[in-house]
């Protein structure tokens, strides 16, 4: 037996779109990009938002999702992810 991972489409662009209206609604921090999103919040609003999007596309029928997560924290300082890219760009001389 041959089962379907995901949805019959290799083009997963509405699913994108109705995760990233989720998380505008969110309130949550987030930029996306070509190879995903980046969340910046509490850990509480943060996996929140990831376990609603999960419940989201379950709900729409997506039998299966895998999600790649990578979490960085400090607690020397507050840095926001702009930070840490203008950090990079003025080394580059772009800023």
């Amino acid at each position: 037996m041959h089962q379907q991972i995901g949805t019959s489409s290799p083009s997963v662009s509405q699913q994108i779109a109705d995760v990233q209206r989720l998380v505008e609604k969110s309130g949550v921090k987030y930029v996306m990009h070509s190879a995903g999103t980046t969340l910046e919040g509490s850990w509480d609003a943060v996996f929140a938002v990831i376990g609603q999007a999960h419940t989201m596309l379950h709900s729409e029928g997506i039998v299966r999702i895998q999600t790649d997560i990578r979490v960085g924290s400090r607690t020397d300082k507050v840095q926001r992810m702009e930070d840490k890219v203008a950090v990079v760009e003025k080394l580059l001389g772009k800023s």
